[in-house]
Parts: structure tokens; C-alpha cells; sequence
């Protein structure tokens, strides 16, 4: 392997000392270990090696490995989520949480101050909250295995767009030399996420798979029109249809002010 390689692994984290499972591919292990979250898109899993995208670790373990082979390494705080910091450990009056409606209680997540936090104790009037990653100073003990090394680039790309949007599907992509055309899914036009995803898939286009011009198309199909003479008489009495939307472009000017 080398910096920059992508490839799809499937692989448990485990926290060393307590032998407690924090992440895993295996949809079953999560439900067995009481982790599961339907959020989340179980399976093998794509991943960027030697670019500073996993704990160091975990990275210089894979950059070594071969695929098929399945491997157990044991990561030291410094190379995972680093050490804890007692400054990120902060007390808070009862009441910040009540005016939210929170009822404290040691484990749950919360945000304070807009960012994320994690009650570590609740006394009279007091709750200790801890800002610090949850794994920071713990030994992590990962199981991985490469399925595959991917190197075409069309599915290098499709594998790129997958980290950076969550989904590959609906898009179509094109690849010439280092031209890639991407058209877009008709669900990404109208989705407020895709606009940050795009500037994230654009750089790693670049910088993984090297991209020099990178387009993307977007389509709007134009309404078919019914033939004259074939409508069909609605009576009165007879609930009128829903007009079927327009393609932005193909809105009036009468459109528009009704709008």
C-alpha cells in the first residue's frame, strides 16, 4: 500500500481494557454488542490510507498490510484519539440543562457551549460534563481485513463520491485521461447537503485520483405534453388533478409570479 491508496476494509474497534466494542462494519456484532445505530450503512467500508484520514496507528498498520489477510493491531493513546485533557472537564449548574428540558444522568451526550459533551457525573445542583473525545487516553485494539484494493478510476471516483456525499447512487460517471464527468442524481439537485459534499469530492478528486477538469451535469427532463383531442371531459363533480411541477427552466414568467 501506499499513501493515497483507497481501499475497503471490514474491521471491529474494540477499547483494550475494557473490552468494549466502539465501532464495527458487522451490522450483527453491533446488535449483539448493543451498539447498533440505524443511521448508520453497515458492510465494508472504503477508506483513504497514509492521508492523516484514520488514528496514525491504524494507518501505518495498513499502509503494511496485504489484502485477504486479516490483522489485529493494538493502538497506544498517542496514535489513536490522543490523551485526555483535564481542561475539557468542566462543571455546570443543574439548572442549564433543566431550562432544556434535559433530565442529567452519567453517560448521556449532550451539547454545551455547541459542542458535543459527555456527563461523566451529576451531584446536588452540579453536572460534570467532558468535552474530550470519548476514546482520548484509552489503548484501541483493532480487527480489520482488506476486501479489495480498487483501482479503475471510474469506481475510484464512485468510492470517493461515497465518502464525501454518504451515496454513490443515481450518479452517473465518466472518466478521460484526467476529465471526469459526473451527472448529477436527480435526489443530490435538491439536497442542501450536496453543496458542502461537492467541494469535499472535488478535492479529493484532485488529490487521490488526480484529477485536472472535473464537470458536473445536471438534467431536467422537459414535461411530455398530452396530444390534443385525446383529454378526457372532467365533470364538476369530479376532484381536478394535481398539476405535475415544472423543471426551473421551463417556469413562465406568469409561472413565477404566481408562484
Amino acid at each position: 500500500m501506499k499513501a493515497g491508496d483507497i481501499v475497503i476494509v471490514e474491521f471491529e474497534g474494540w477499547i483494550q481494557d475494557s473490552n468494549e466494542l466502539f465501532d464495527t462494519t458487522s451490522e450483527a456484532l453491533a446488535k449483539e454488542k448493543d451498539i447498533f445505530n440505524d443511521k448508520m450503512t453497515y458492510g465494508a467500508q472504503p477508506l483513504i490510507v497514509g492521508k492523516g484520514r484514520i488514528f496514525p496507528g491504524l494507518d501505518e498498520s495498513i499502509l503494511k498490510a496485504e489484502v485477504g489477510k486479516e490483522y489485529e493491531v493494538v493502538i497506544p493513546p498517542e496514535k489513536a484519539a490522543g490523551p485526555r485533557d483535564a481542561k475539557l472537564v468542566e462543571l455546570h449548574p443543574m439548572r442549564e440543562f433543566l431550562k432544556q428540558e434535559i433530565e442529567p444522568r452519567v453517560g448521556l451526550e449532550v451539547t454545551v457551549k455547541n459542542k458535543p459533551a459527555i456527563i461523566t457525573a451529576v451531584t446536588a445542583g452540579r453536572v460534570r460534563v467532558d468535552f474530550n473525545n470519548r476514546l482520548a487516553g484509552r489503548t484501541l485494539k483493532y480487527k480489520y481485513k482488506i476486501i479489495e484494493k480498487p483501482s479503475k478510476p471510474v469506481e475510484i471516483a464512485k468510492l470517493l463520491l461515497r465518502m464525501a456525499y454518504g451515496t454513490a447512487d443515481g450518479f452517473d460517471i465518466e472518466h478521460h485521461g484526467k476529465n471526469y464527468n459526473i451527472k448529477l442524481s436527480d435526489t443530490c439537485k435538491y439536497d442542501q447537503r450536496w453543496m458542502l459534499a461537492k467541494y469535499r469530492y472535488v478535492s479529493d478528486l484532485r488529490e487521490i485520483a488526480g484529477a485536472e477538469t472535473i464537470s458536473f451535469v445536471e438534467e431536467y427532463a422537459k414535461p411530455e405534453k398530452k396530444e390534443e383531442g385525446k383529454e378526457e371531459k372532467v365533470s364538476k363533480e369530479t376532484e381536478e388533478e394535481p398539476k405535475s411541477e415544472k423543471a426551473p427552466e421551463e417556469l413562465s414568467e406568469e409561472d413565477r409570479k404566481s408562484a
